[in-house]
């Protein structure tokens, strides 16, 4: 390769790179807040659904619906005050009832494939509960997460989206 074969590959992923930089950065926030969360889930699921004096022992979808909402709260502050800090504002009650009813759909995700495998399949473990719910459940449903947050919770704040696009022109 020549060195401006090398230059000119340089500067085709530094371009890219910039051009997804925000993204990158929304991401590994998202990842953070996003595993905080999820400790708090799998932590509050498994004590309250496996620990021995627990009100929920056993009762593997309220212990879900419990934990998930206290995770959620968890996950708001944190998606609203670092994630997304940037992005444009509405009314905390709008922001927070959107996160909840969004969150609510991710739940019903993580749920629904819990049920499937608990009750469905007769996978009772605590591994099998764990793996459908806080794996292939959780994962679906992050990914509909982040997509829904970026759309509608936290959406672009399009006044200094031009600013910034303006000052890059200059």
């Amino acid at each position: 390769m020549t060195d401006t074969t090398t230059t000119r590959s340089t500067s085709v992923v530094r371009s890219l790179y910039a051009r997804v930089e925000h993204l990158v950065h929304e991401v590994a926030k998202f990842g953070a807040v996003g595993l905080v969360a999820l400790v708090v889930d799998v932590g509050l699921f498994n004590l309250l659904c496996y620990g021995v004096s627990s009100p929920l022992h056993g009762k593997v979808l309220t212990a879900k619906i419990v934990s998930v909402c206290v995770a959620t709260t968890v996950a708001y502050f944190g998606n609203r005050y670092w994630t997304f800090r940037h992005r444009g504002r509405t009314s905390f009650h709008r922001e927070y009832v959107l996160f909840f009813v969004l969150n609510a759909v991710g739940l019903a995700i993580s749920v629904g494939i819990l049920w499937f495998s608990h009750y469905a399949l007769g996978l009772t473990s605590a591994i099998a509960d764990n793996i459908s719910a806080n794996v292939i459940g959780l994962g679906l449903g992050t990914l509909f997460r982040f997509w829904s947050y970026r759309r509608w919770v936290f959406p672009e704040d399009t006044d200094s989206a031009g600013e910034e696009t303006l000052a890059t022109a200059v």
